[in-house]
This record gives C-alpha cells, structure tokens and sequence, in this order.
C-alpha cells in the first residue's frame, strides 16, 4: 500500500486533514503538523521493519501521537510487536481499504482498533505470560483496581465477553483493556530484563 494511495482514500474524508510524508522525513512532517493520529506503515523504503523503530521513537518522543500500524499481514508476531511497541491499532493489506478512516477516527477516539483473531492474539499472549504485579522503579502499582480484575478474569480462563459481563462493562472496553495491558507488562518487562542485565554486569 502506497503512501499516496493511503492519503488518497484518507482524503475523501472531509473530517480529517492529511499530511503525506512518504517523500519527506517523518519527524519533520510531524514537527510540521503536529497530527494527533499517526498512520506507519511497518516497511519503510527496503527495511521491512523500518516502522517498528519509528513506532517507538514515536511513543517516547510524542506520547501524545496515537499511531495505527500497516502490516502486509496479521502475523501474529507483528501484531504482538505493533501493540508492544505501543500502537493504537493495525491495518493490514488484506483489510477493505475504506475502512481506513473509520479506523484513523476510533484511533483517535482513544479507542483500540483490532480485529477478533488479532485479539486472540494478544489474550493468549497476556494468559501464556507468568502472573505478576507490575510495579514501576520507585514500587508504585502499575495497574489500576480495575485493570487487575480483568488480568485476573483472564488468567482464569474467561472469555473477553464473560469478562465484561462479570465487570459490567463492554466488550468494546474490554479490548481496550487487554491491548492497554498487554503493552504495559511487555514495556514492564523490557525495563525489568534490562535491570537485571545491569545488576549482572556490575557483580562481573
């Protein structure tokens, strides 16, 4: 999918402004445009995973920047990779390019935009991974009351819709949930791997 094809069907929305920066440097289109919606396309130019890396410098750099990822496909290694590194959804190739807006619209609703396979994808990731309590350097909990109630819910094997039956709330809420989650343990557990390797390397 071609950057200014992408712009072309984003255009036909008359509620969205569109910034192009296939041809130009990313952070400086950002820096032009200041976007609260960010679309990064996973390949950029011959690195196939080029946008992974723009991904992160995006979630540390501009937190306040949502980003949807385009994927050639929903592998699931990219979709757990796109959500660890922190984007608002993911598009693929295969998805009807009209929905395209609709997807930029409820990314920039503050809302999660995957598929149902997807979300499988990441269920299964937060239910294969060990239980813990995540906590930052300085002990303070990481999770809300809330948010622990659904890693718990799912842990025992619940179902993304008996989840919210239990929590009264909607599935919808819920999937936002488990994706928000999802990429906080894994950013948890990068800093938790990386202070261990600097413990080690102190005691050599």
């Amino acid at each position: 999918m071609s950057g200014q094809l992408l712009a072309g069907v984003l255009r036909h929305d008359k509620r969205l402004n569109i910034a192009d920066a296939t041809d130009s440097p990313i952070e400086r289109v950002i820096a032009m445009h200041k976007p609260h919606v960010a679309v990064v396309s996973a390949q950029l130019g011959q690195d196939p995973r080029g946008g992974f890396a723009v991904l992160r410098e995006l979630r540390v750099s501009n937190t306040e920047i949502r980003v949807v990822m385009l994927l050639d496909s929903s592998q699931r290694d990219l979709v757990l990779d796109a959500f660890r590194g922190g984007a608002r959804g993911v598009f693929c190739r295969c998805d009807p390019l009209r929905m395209l807006p609709k997807c930029v619209h409820c990314v920039y609703g503050n809302q999660i935009w995957i598929s149902g396979p997807q979300l499988e994808f990441v269920m299964q990731a937060l239910a294969d991974a060990p239980a813990t309590n995540l906590v930052s350097a300085e002990g303070q909990a990481l999770l809300s009351k809330r948010e622990s109630q659904v890693v718990r819910y799912l842990a025992e094997g619940f179902s993304n819709k008996e989840i919210a039956m239990k929590l009264d709330l909607s599935e919808h809420t819920i999937k936002n949930y488990l994706v928000v989650l999802y990429a906080t343990s894994q950013r948890a557990s990068s800093k938790v791997e990386v202070s261990d390797r600097k413990s080690q390397a102190q005691a050599s």
